[in-house]
């Protein structure tokens, strides 16, 4: 596939190092100096200039592209960029990244002339609201409409003898409707054949229905109470996209933002909210409105240092679960160390929606895992694959793992004896390396 791609910042170039394997790329950007770290480790076509100009778009040989992914950080350049692209050639396919909601609330109206507008707010609230349903969990997503979650472990150090923890799989009491995709172990990640087990250190990805996946939390960090009752830090476009979806779902919600009129707006409307002005940091605030006796802390401040010293401020006050909304990439790793429950980058969330257009069309949707190492796939069953009417027990041992189908639009996890159908929706866990082969044997 022939695809060109608009901006090379931290989004352009997670979709880069995703899609430069298996297709051919074109990168067009303002500023040089991007370009040549890409064309180097990656062997993309690059091109400096403005992407949402006619000219620069034909240099970029937009009329024999298959797709547009316009991912700057602009939105109205994407959009630009995007609908000439469509004039230019109309069987291209154009994707926008977009961080003013009203764009996408526009597209969803059918008022832009593209084929689909990623929100980078919207996408950083569904994920957060993921990750508080499930406490215990690194990352989570999911898949059929909600019906089957993807989600990734962290065990303890710490944890001793368990009905699942140390015992081979065969022998474990693995939650029901649920299946493990990998145990990584290291740099490394071991298939979870019936004599491997999960041993503490491990981070484990499991592919099951939401309540397995509520039970695997319990099992890998115990019960914990229900996270009713969230601050967030930080009233800027992301926070207030946060605290809108978690006051949707009856959460009780409080605001701290530094801007005093920036508070005042924000209060207005979202008056369901109890907005705060103030810097979050200062230990009198914290002690008179009791923020460490919050459930959950979201830090959505434009600043990753901030960030990080405001989560670690909270939970030396007490806040028992933090989610740090992250800038850049080192800072994931920085967050973790520094004992920050779940890092969420926008950037790649962003990504991970707009890559879906390069897949096969019968994928419906992707998340990327660990650093883009491996991908899950929703994949429709072709009726000529050699795959179909072959019981699951007898599908060859790949690496890859079908943790569930969809059929008749219900999940089903499925067991050695049940057989793969026609027109089946499989999710599939597999290397990212190896994500174009799977979807062509399916």
């Amino acid at each position: 596939m022939k695809i060109v791609v608009i901006g090379a910042g931290q989004v352009g170039s997670t979709v880069v190092e995703a899609l430069h394997d298996e297709h051919e790329l074109t990168v067009i950007d303002l500023d040089g100096s991007r370009l040549g770290p890409l064309s180097y480790r990656h062997d993309v076509s690059t091109i400096e200039g403005n992407g949402a100009t006619r000219s620069v778009l034909l240099e970029a040989g937009i009329k024999e592209a298959d797709l547009l992914i316009a991912c700057s950080s602009r939105d109205e350049p994407n959009l630009i960029a995007a609908m000439l692209a469509k004039k230019l050639n109309p069987d291209v396919r154009a994707v926008v990244r977009a961080t003013e909601v009203e764009y996408l609330e526009a597209w969803h109206e059918r008022q832009l002339d593209v084929d689909l507008v990623v929100s980078s707010e919207i996408e950083t609230a569904y994920a957060v609201s993921r990750t508080l349903g499930v406490p215990a969990a690194r990352q989570t997503d999911v898949f059929a409409e909600g019906q089957v979650q993807i989600v990734e472990f962290d065990v303890e150090q710490t944890a001793g003898d368990h009905a699942v923890i140390g015992r081979p799989l065969r022998e474990a009491r693995i939650p029901a409707d649920s299946k493990v995709a990998s145990i990584i172990r290291g740099d490394s990640a071991v298939v979870p054949r019936g004599d491997q087990s999960i041993q503490p250190g491990d981070r484990v990805i499991v592919i099951g229905s939401p309540r397995a996946a509520q039970e695997w939390s319990s099992i890998i960090a115990g019960d914990r109470p229900r996270l009713d009752d969230v601050v967030v830090y930080g009233a800027g476009r992301i926070g207030v996209a946060v605290a809108e979806h978690l006051l949707r779902q009856g959460i009780r919600v409080r605001m701290i933002e530094s801007d005093r009129d920036r508070a005042r707006l924000v209060a207005e409307k979202l008056p369901d909210a109890r907005v705060f002005n103030a810097t979050g940091i200062d230990p009198d605030f914290l002690e008179r409105e009791r923020i460490g006796q919050s459930r959950a802390a979201i830090f959505a401040m434009r600043d990753d240092a901030k960030n990080h010293y405001a989560a670690t401020l909270a939970r030396i006050h007490g806040v028992g679960f933090t989610i740090a909304i992250v800038h850049e990439p080192i800072s994931i790793e920085v967050f973790e160390q520094a004992g920050v429950d779940v890092a969420v980058n926008p950037r790649q969330l962003t990504a991970e929606e707009l890559v879906r257009f390069a897949h096969d069309p019968r994928t419906q949707q992707v998340a990327m895992l660990e650093g883009d190492r491996y991908e899950v796939l929703d994949v429709t069953v072709r009726p000529e694959s050699r795959l179909v009417n072959t019981r699951f027990r007898d599908l060859p041992m790949t690496g890859s793992l079908i943790g569930a189908i969809v059929r008749e639009g219900k999940a089903i996890f499925p067991h050695g004896e049940d057989v793969l159908l026609p027109g089946d929706r499989v999710i599939v866990f597999t290397e990212a390396r190896r994500a174009a082969e799977v979807e062509q044997a399916l």
